[in-house]
């Protein structure tokens, strides 16, 4: 065949197949994703869910502020630190303790703390004194809540109070515990207010329900001064503890003496 007669048949069948292909509908399905389909990560949603509360930073941290007003302070500067290991000091921009732990000698401040419901302080001479001190610590600019163990004991203390000087060597003093979340209620909350003119150094043992109905004590340390030492709270701790075994002591003598 003559090269150019080839040459126009091949030219045809190309235009003749070219016209089958696109007269042809397009059959080439888009692989799509519906933004509310299971299984995709919240990147590839047009919302994801919140993974962060917002509003909260160090010092703010909604469900701390719970746990501090369930024990009647309230943090109206929204500056409270839960400090449960040295590294929280940090966070707080306070100092590490010069000494960990730190053994405190609380025995010669003990003469000077008293019980309520003693003939030394009333229940209600207590009460006006603790409820004035939670307001002026829900005043105060900054808030340093240690928390841990009255050493030698499993016994579970929160401090709360407004000194930075007073908070590093409170954390070098009480032992530390597992940090529990949310925010757990302690058996032990002292109240310690700095830069006041007046002093006083009280304790109070309560006994309470607890979640499953079964009776508990608990106490309450209030520590009020221009200076509070760390041996007169310690005294104040060192106390509940004393009275609180006192009071297990005795419920367990009632429970025996009712089974017998």
């Amino acid at each position: 065949m003559n090269r150019s007669l080839l040459l126009v048949a091949r030219r045809a069948a190309a235009s003749s197949l070219q016209g089958t292909f696109s007269s042809a509908p397009a059959t080439q399905s888009v692989r799509s994703f519906a933004a509310d389909s299971p299984g995709l990560p919240d990147s590839v949603k047009r919302m994801g869910n919140a993974s962060q509360v917002p509003n909260e930073y160090p010092g703010q941290v909604y469900a701390f502020n719970w746990a501090l007003n369930a024990d009647g302070v309230t943090p109206l500067k929204k500056s409270a630190f839960r400090i449960t290991k040295p590294l929280d000091l940090k966070v707080s921009g306070l100092d590490q303790p010069k000494t960990s732990p730190l053994k405190v000698n609380a025995a010669a401040a003990k003469s000077s703390v008293r019980e309520a419901g003693t003939d030394e302080l009333s229940f209600e001479s207590f009460d006006e004194v603790n409820q004035r001190t939670k307001d002026l610590l829900s005043l105060s600019d900054h808030l340093y809540c240690p928390e841990g163990h009255v050493p030698g004991t499993r016994i579970g203390v929160r401090v709360i109070t407004n000194s930075a000087t007073l908070a590093p060597n409170l954390v070098g003093y009480l032992e530390r515990a597992p940090k529990r979340d949310p925010p757990p209620a302690q058996t032990i909350t002292a109240y310690v207010l700095e830069g006041t003119e007046e002093f006083f150094s009280g304790y109070a043992i309560e006994e309470i329900e607890d979640k499953d109905g079964e009776a508990k004590s608990v106490a309450a340390v209030v520590v009020v001064s221009t200076n509070p030492t760390i041996e007169s709270i310690a005294a104040g701790i060192e106390l509940s503890v004393e009275g609180l075994l006192a009071d297990e002591e005795e419920r367990k003598k009632a429970e025996e003496e009712a089974a017998e």
